[in-house]
């Protein structure tokens, strides 16, 4: 056992530029978990950053010059992020208010609803059943008031990160997208001339991330609007908050559909109860859903990684887990990396050769 374990060091590990990749992806794992928190507004600019760079090398490829380049596509970032803060993010607030504020006449109606269940249908609900689920829910709703409260209380430290982030990532993202070049071959100066395997890594994830990050944040701005225009067209409340959880379920895939249907059917039901217009709700919520799903992420993702479902969601459940929002959003790029490395990941015939002997 001992001369096996052995030979399968010796081939795996042997490799100098193996050790390098090892050292080099424990560092990063280091870094993002125990300077994360305050690394945060960096790590922001360089996403940020990174998915901006496409247009300037766009706009480089039709002789715009790098200077012009930078700044043009900056002042849209600058507008971009301005017009979220004014508008998006103070309606999207005020409506989150409304929403907590109606939530104990939305129960009551919930409750009368799920009260008359066992005199409609007495073979499948019982009275104990509906009283179990009720309580449940209460519950719940309360552990949600705790934590606004605790929310609320905090809101003074949350604010003063905010205006960090708004002071800090809009320099760090020009400075990135002017600079960037330099500073990525300031640091490849520092690895050793021999790098053949990080190269075909870096190849093989560098298309590959750039387009996922990209047309993960399209997909986002194109699913959370369609969804505004049809909830604003067909009068459900809080049409702008829905819209955003619509937007963003779209980072959790297979899971983050299934979650966001519960609020929007139940603010539709309670607004309309079993109406045509409750309906009509959801079947616009199942069209735009089914266009997503077969129409958008195919054109957006065409060059996608192949990635079975089960790797996909147990990648949001391990990322999510460690690196909360950050991680869901890169979960299938971290593990397309490391489907990368290991399909890089130099193989020996040193086991097969032993067993020969």
């Amino acid at each position: 056992m001992k001369k096996i374990f052995s030979k399968w060091i010796e081939s795996y590990f042997s490799n100098e530029e193996v050790m390098l990749l090892l050292v080099l992806l424990v560092a990063s794992f280091g870094v993002i978990i125990y300077l994360g928190q305050a690394l945060a507004p960096v790590f922001t600019s360089i996403i940020l950053a990174f998915l901006m760079q496409g247009v300037i090398v766009w706009l480089k490829e039709k002789n715009v010059p790098h200077i012009v380049s930078v700044v043009s596509v900056f002042l849209v970032f600058v507008g971009v992020l301005l017009s979220v803060i004014l508008f998006i993010l103070p309606l999207a607030w005020k409506q989150s208010v409304n929403l907590f504020n109606e939530l104990p006449r939305m129960v009551t109606e919930a409750q009368h609803v799920l009260l008359l269940l066992p005199q409609q249908y007495p073979e499948i609900f019982s009275e104990h059943q509906i009283t179990q689920i009720i309580d449940i829910a209460t519950t719940e709703l309360s552990k949600a008031g705790q934590w606004v409260v605790t929310f609320s209380l905090n809101s003074i430290t949350g604010l003063i990160a905010l205006l960090i982030y708004l002071v800090l990532v809009p320099i760090l993202v020009f400075f990135f997208l002017k600079d960037g070049g330099g500073l990525a071959r300031w640091w490849v100066s520092f690895l050793p001339e021999k790098k053949e395997m990080l190269t075909n890594v870096w190849h093989e994830m560098d298309d590959q991330i750039a387009n996922y990050v990209r047309g993960k944040v399209i997909e986002i701005v194109i699913v959370g609007s369609v969804t505004y225009i049809a909830f604003v067209f067909l009068g459900i409340n809080y049409a702008a908050l829905l819209a955003i959880m619509v937007g963003l379920s779209v980072l959790i895939p297979y899971i983050g559909a299934a979650l966001v249907t519960l609020p929007v059917a139940l603010i539709g039901f309670v607004q309309w109860g079993w109406t045509n217009e409750f309906w009509y709700l959801m079947i616009a919520y199942g069209i735009i859903q089914a266009l997503d799903g077969n129409v958008l992420v195919p054109l957006l993702f065409s060059e996608a990684v192949n990635l079975h479902p089960v790797s996909i969601i147990v990648a949001v459940l391990i990322f999510g887990t460690v690196w909360g929002f950050w991680g869901v959003f890169f979960a299938i790029p971290l593990a397309t990396l490391i489907k990368a490395i290991l399909n890089a990941w130099p193989k020996s015939h040193a086991l097969g050769s032993g067993a020969t002997e």
